[in-house]
């Protein structure tokens, strides 16, 4: 009999490297993928819908971020392993990702063989992070050091309040935020009154422009 393949949701808003990853799994006769999301939000949803046993997870994508939907798929079905799959190399993304619940990161730059590694290491319940990311990252991430720096204006942020950051950054209005995520438009009002006095920034632009600077939206 053969041995049961290890169940695959790839989550990441360009086709082409979907389309990628799934031919690079299809060699494997371990692997199989069964879902894909090209947003946030569709990937929480398949991911409790499937139950995969692991979830490629890209950070930057639109309607929520994959941080945040680490958070949720995490709270929801925690034995889920979730690896991020990023462009993002900077400790501030690591952090977070390892904070949110991520059992891997590797970049978009690794070959096959380094891909392959991170997967089964995570699939055996063990954590991977990609060589490129600096030792000092990882040092302090175990060491809990990242604990000891100080708050930044972004670090007070909600989770509400960052997804609503997203929404504005990608040109979504108050009317289709309160309808996209269930809320009222009085409470969309309040949460953008809240960002715009936490982060000193007052136009719609200036949301924008700061949502770019912290990789919530692409360019």
């Amino acid at each position: 009999m053969d041995k049961e393949k290890k169940r695959i949701v790839i989550a990441d808003d360009h086709t082409i490297l979907r389309e990628g990853l799934k031919a690079l799994l299809y060699l494997s006769t371990e692997l199989e993928v069964v879902g894909e999301a090209e947003d946030g939000r569709e990937a929480v949803r398949i991911a409790l819908e499937l139950k995969p046993d692991l979830l490629l997870m890209d950070l930057s994508m639109p309607r929520m971020n994959g941080i945040e939907a680490i958070k949720e798929i995490k709270k929801q079905h925690p034995e889920i392993k979730i690896i991020v799959l990023t462009v993002y190399k900077t400790e501030e993304y690591v952090l977070a990702s390892l904070q949110a619940g991520a059992d891997g990161y590797i970049l978009k730059e690794a070959n096959h063989a380094e891909f392959l590694l991170a997967i089964k290491n995570v699939l055996m319940g063990k954590h991977y992070l990609s060589p490129e990311i600096s030792g000092k990252v990882i040092e302090g991430y175990l060491k809990g050091q990242q604990d000891q720096a100080p708050l930044t204006v972004w670090d007070t942020l909600t989770s509400r309040e960052r997804e609503i950051l997203k929404l504005v950054g990608e040109g979504y209005k108050n009317r289709e935020i309160a309808d996209d995520l269930c809320i009222s438009l009085k409470t969309v009002g309040k949460h953008r009154e809240n960002l715009m006095k936490k982060l000193d920034l007052h136009t719609a632009s200036a949301l924008t422009s700061y949502a770019i600077e912290k990789g919530l939206v692409t360019k």
